[in-house]
């Protein structure tokens, strides 16, 4: 396992994300990473359905097996009563636990996403992200699918499990990624609304989602879409972002263009940075209160940061063990 560990520590130091567009084989060089991480869900779920004790689980999460002949005991919930009606005996619907979670990726390719100032582009940085979480999925042999989005198109890849189902996925992303040459849409550009709508019809109750992107363009409506995703689904955010959002460099003069006009900003007048920075936090703040509100994870990716890194902070199968070896030493102190 060490020895895993340090391979992995030296690919992501050989070949971490950079450029303008993802390519293929970048993308490939993701799977040892992918090795290192658990994507099972550890919170607990909020629903407020889902009564006084919170589970790691949303909704029911058996799936029906087969029909027997009532015993003392059983739930009376769990009665058939159509094929109790016909045979005049009193059966019982016997239920499965569910293990399969499939796991849909959402990223979104968009022009917002076609910028950077640094190590990469947003847009390729998303690309690093779900290739490594598609393969951390076909690891622990869940199903993977994903919806990707450009600003005129969308293309669905079904949750397979299978390394054919992520192939494809990485020549999607690769094709949706190598599209973009400007920040700019040419013209209508699908929504943060219609991409979340589009989550909704596709995804099926139970799924891991992770959507990528950097919602910059959430409203009111985005959340009640994201509020009707959370209900019966494990939803984690992604927010990618650049440093140069963050915050302004300390220079004299900053010249800003939208491809025809052009425009000097002076940094260093009063109070101008503070106000950019404000801007960012009031959006993050935003972001971050619409996530606690329905029970969604936020992770906030700075393209600067090595994504396999990012990953393995979040979902890393030491840190994982780790956390539940405190737990149950608290466990155990607590009882004591």
């Amino acid at each position: 396992m060490k020895r895993q560990a340090a391979e992995v520590k030296s690919l992501s130091s050989r070949t971490g994300v950079s450029g303008v567009h993802a390519e293929l084989e970048e993308l490939l060089l993701t799977r040892l990473t992918a090795s290192q991480l658990n994507l099972q869900y550890a919170k607990p779920s909020r629903s407020l359905l889902a009564g006084p004790i919170h589970t790691r689980t949303k909704g029911r999460g058996m799936e029906f097996e087969e029909v027997r002949v009532y015993h003392p005991g059983d739930d009376i919930r769990s009665i058939d009563w159509r094929v109790t009606a016909r045979t005049q005996v009193t059966h019982t619907k016997l239920f499965q636990e569910e293990r399969e979670k499939p796991v849909l990726v959402v990223v979104d390719q968009r022009s917002n996403m076609f910028f950077g100032s640094q190590r990469c582009f947003k847009s390729v940085y998303a690309a690093h992200l779900a290739a490594a979480i598609g393969w951390a999925a076909i690891g622990q042999n869940d199903r993977i699918g994903a919806l990707l989005f450009a600003d005129d198109t969308q293309q669905d890849v079904r949750p397979k499990r299978s390394k054919h189902a992520q192939l494809a996925l990485l020549q999607k992303l690769v094709e949706f990624n190598q599209r973009l040459h400007s920040p700019l849409p040419s013209g209508r550009k699908i929504s943060m609304e219609e991409m979340l709508a589009d989550v909704r019809r596709v995804a099926k109750p139970g799924t891991n989602i992770f959507i990528l992107s950097d919602f910059s363009d959430l409203n009111p409506e985005c959340e009640k879409q994201l509020y009707l995703l959370a209900r019966h689904n494990d939803v984690s955010l992604f927010h990618i972002f650049d440093t140069l959002e963050q915050q302004l460099p300390n220079t004299a003069q900053l010249s800003v263009s939208n491809g025809h006009q052009r425009l000097q900003l002076n940094p260093q007048e009063l109070g101008f940075q503070q106000r950019y920075q404000n801007l960012f936090d009031s959006r993050l703040a935003r972001l971050q209160q619409i996530a606690n509100s329905f029970a969604v994870n936020v992770v906030n990716a700075c393209t600067t940061e090595d994504p396999e890194r990012l990953l393995l902070g979040l979902y890393g199968k030491a840190k994982r063990s780790n956390r539940f070896k405190s737990a149950a030493r608290a466990n155990h102190q607590s009882s004591r």
